[in-house]
């Protein structure tokens, strides 16, 4: 169309829709010709044309005076869309008011908050405690929210809020305000019939899921009546039940008589826990209900510290007002505390943990408890069970109730504190010893597992001792049984005495005519080999060191025994390369060395991982050390491999490429030298991707800051000449001329002398190759031809 009819057209347009009803004749007319059957649907599918009626209706036109006034106009037009009656229509003209909505909470979220979110939630917001309105001035019975406009501003929120699926942080915090509403009329709907019950468990669960988890946990404690994160709906206000099926929230009359508001109190407590239980049930996938339960008992914790610190609960004559109601305060969170932690017990606890994450804060919870209160008085026995079941979680994980990787060990060794605590602390000895077992095992990764550890584990899956679970590699290395059937296969985990068992058993059978095979990946490790293992983990350096430089010695002898539990043996190695101590870190480095290069295709992944991807929690000049000391690693690994490092090529030179970027001066001057060693190493078969490692070169010693980093950048071209030599011209033959250059340009404009001199050394490879291949040595050659 011609540009005057596009603009008399939107002059028009806009004119109209600042008229009374303006929104809803602007959507009708460009949605005409779609106003029945297929047409319909498909016009409320289409999220284009959504969007851009939406994209219409949130800007501004020219001839409103300001963006507020042009909001005022047309907000309350755009949340009468959501209530067509029209059936046909309604779909269409609810998909077109919640894109504008959203669009314009993003475009503009003070004026959208104040003329669209608000007026959309002001019914819920009328009835909050956090409301201006006087509810105390108001007689008892006065209807607040009438049961059409509660039922109509229900629905709208869920259209908005969770059909639009939009979780911006303004849209979260306008929810999160009138979310105690909500839940009050989901636990009304809960107990009563109403349709209500799926809108309002909808709204919640959504809210849950696209929250932050912290804020997710805030929310579920003040809901929960723990914590004042969620306005409650107010005292004054009660939720009735409506005559169309669904509810009304009117003012209640005050209630004189002290037992019947007492029971009216536990009543309304009891079911808002179980309503929150039952909330937290279809939140058991993301974890969310796990994550909550561990909240409550760390909540039940700091309860169980205040009495040790309170005990005294007599009232004395000389405590104020203040003091009784603050000791009541407390009293009833420890109750309500108290009430959740057994809900939550009896009704979610058998699926309630999802990782190994959850089990461990869970025990982590269980253990602080008893570091803080050990077990005495009326509530010891059940306190002592608590500890004792959580301690064999532990065991029953480390006994082979789930397959447990070197990830989830770095997890469980946050429980090592306190077990250590708990070992000094604890006044029962036989608690004593299995924290101080379980400690041990879970250092050595289970390769040292005393015979508690075993015991409990049995005990808590409830098996006969010695028995365990089959091993990742599926070995079995069970005996059939005495009644003919196939015991379970026994796992790496099990306690000695289990083992001594199953040797006498052994011994009893008739020997085979094959010899006797080597012991298998399941099997626990000997007891030499255990102590080398517990050794590794020595405080005093000298002893560590000793025990490394035993186990790398065992990794060059081949030591079966040595080589079956590899994994745990490069996981001990991998921990020590992290002390500070160079005897110890650099044992460690020879043994993780010496394992790759017996296993590279299992421990190489494992190395570059690490060396990309340093471990989370530490900082970050220690982890930039750590990576040095891995890249160390990886170039023993390389010359240990010779010419085998080609199948490794693209991963190694990928990571040495990514540390060459990283932050840290010190880290990106060794991968460079790591690169330029692995370059003069593959030599001719570098391939396509010496177009990548110039790039890199060139760019580094360019523009980097650090005179030591440009310094190892054209240190790579200089082993890079040397490693190809004759052969420069040929596999450099199109990048030869750019690598020139840049020495050239060192040369002329680097300051620093060290850098200078790389770059000379460089270009004098560079001739020496270049006279070889153009003046080649003469050579006297004595020819026979044969005449004709």
């Amino acid at each position: 169309a011609p540009a005057w009819l596009r603009r008399l057209c939107g002059h028009l347009l806009s004119e109209r829709l600042l008229r009374p009803g303006g929104v809803q004749a602007v959507v009708r007319g460009i949605l005409e010709g779609t106003s029945g059957g297929a047409g319909a649907e498909a016009a409320a599918l289409d999220w284009r044309k959504c969007d851009a009626i939406a994209k219409v209706l949130s800007s501004c036109p020219q001839q409103c005076l300001s963006l507020e006034d042009y909001y005022r106009q047309v907000c309350p037009q755009i949340l009468d869309l959501l209530h067509i009656q029209d059936k046909v229509a309604a779909r269409q003209f609810q998909r077109v008011a919640t894109t504008t909505v959203l669009t314009m909470a993003r475009e503009h979220p003070q004026l959208a908050e104040r003329h669209l979110l608000q007026p959309l939630l002001s019914p819920l917001l009328r009835c909050s405690e956090a409301a201006e309105l006087a509810v105390e001035d108001l007689a008892a019975g006065t209807v607040l929210v009438p049961e059409a406009e509660l039922g109509g501003c229900v629905e709208d929120v869920l259209k908005v809020y969770v059909v639009g699926n939009d979780s911006s942080s303004l849209l979260l915090g306008s929810l999160q305000s009138v979310l105690g509403v909500v839940f009050s009329l989901y636990s009304f709907a809960k107990q009563n019939v109403s349709y209500l019950r799926t809108p309002c468990q909808e709204i919640l669960l959504w809210f849950l899921e696209k929250a932050e988890r912290e804020r997710s946990l805030a929310v579920l404690a003040g809901l929960a009546g723990l914590g004042g994160s969620v306005p409650t709906l107010h005292p004054r206000c009660r939720v009735r039940a409506g005559s169309e099926g669904g509810a009304a929230i009117a003012v209640e009359e005050t209630i004189s008589d002290e037992d019947e508001a007492l029971y009216q109190k536990i009543s309304s407590e009891q079911c808002h826990v179980q309503s929150l239980v039952e909330l937290l049930s279809h939140c058991q996938k993301s974890g969310l209900a796990g994550d909550f339960f561990i909240h409550c008992l760390k909540e039940l914790t700091q309860v169980t510290v205040e009495d040790e610190a309170a005990p005294n609960l007599a009232v004395e004559p000389g405590e104020s007002l203040l003091e009784l109601e603050q000791e009541q305060a407390r009293q009833g969170r420890k109750l309500l505390v108290l009430q959740l932690v057994a809900a939550l017990c009896e009704n979610v606890s058998d699926t309630v943990f999802t990782d190994i994450v959850q089990v461990q804060e869970f025990v982590a919870a269980v253990l602080q408890r008893a570091c803080a209160s050990p077990a005495r008085g009326p509530g010891a026995a059940a306190e002592a069970q608590t500890l004792a079941m959580a301690m064999g979680l532990v065991a029953a994980l480390l006994g082979g109730a789930v397959q447990l990787q070197s990830s989830d060990f770095s997890v469980l060794k946050r429980l090592v504190p306190l077990l250590e605590e708990l070992s000094h602390t604890y006044p029962e000895p036989l608690t004593q010893e299995l924290a101080s077992d379980l400690r041990i095992a879970i250092c050595t990764h289970g390769a040292c597992a005393p015979g508690t550890v075993g015991t409990a584990a049995d005990s808590m899956l409830g098996r006969k001792p010695g028995m365990g679970v089959q091993s990742p590699a599926g070995t079995p290395s069970g005996a059939p049984s005495p009644g003919g059937s196939q015991a379970r296969p026994q796992h790496r985990h099990s306690s000695p005495s289990a083992h001594r068992e199953r040797s006498t058993e052994q011994s009893h059978e008739p020997s085979a005519s094959s010899p006797t095979p080597a012991p298998c990946a399941d099997s626990p490790a000997p007891a030499g080999l255990q102590e080398l293992l517990v050794s590794a983990y020595d405080p005093q350096p000298p002893g560590r060191a000793a025990a490394l430089r035993h186990l790398a010695s065992l990794v060059i002898q081949r030591d079966p025994e040595a080589l079956w539990l590899q994994e745990k043996l490069l996981q001990v190695f991998l921990e020590n390369v992290q002390h500070e101590d160079a005897f110890v870190y650099l044992s460690a480095i020879q043994g993780v060395a010496l394992l790759s290069s017996e296993y590279p295709e299992r421990i190489l992944p494992v190395l570059l991982a690490r060396y990309e991807c340093p471990a989370q929690g530490t900082g970050d000049t220690t982890a930039a050390v750590t990576r040095m000391k891995l890249g160390e690693v990886l170039m023993r690994v390389t010359r240990a491999l010779g010419d085998m490092v080609f199948q490794h090529r693209e991963p190694l030179i990928r990571a040495f490429l990514r540390g060459a970027r990283d932050p840290d001066g010190a880290l990106r001057a060794s991968s460079l030298s790591n690169l330029g060693e692995l370059c003069q190493h593959l030599g001719f078969q570098l391939g396509s991707i010496i177009q990548e490692v110039t790039c890199c070169v060139t760019a580094i010693a360019r523009t980097d800051p650090e005179a030591e980093v440009r310094r190892a950048a054209v240190h790579v071209v200089v082993l890079l000449l040397r490693g190809l030599s004759e052969k420069a011209t040929e596999v450099l033959r199109d990048v030869l001329r750019d690598l020139y250059r840049l020495l050239k340009h060192v040369v002329t404009a680097e300051r620093d002398g060290a850098t200078v001199l790389h770059a000379q050394l460089a270009l004098e490879e560079l001739d020496t190759v270049m006279r070889r291949v153009l003046f080649p040595p003469q050579t006297l050659e004595k020819k026979i031809v044969v005449l004709p």
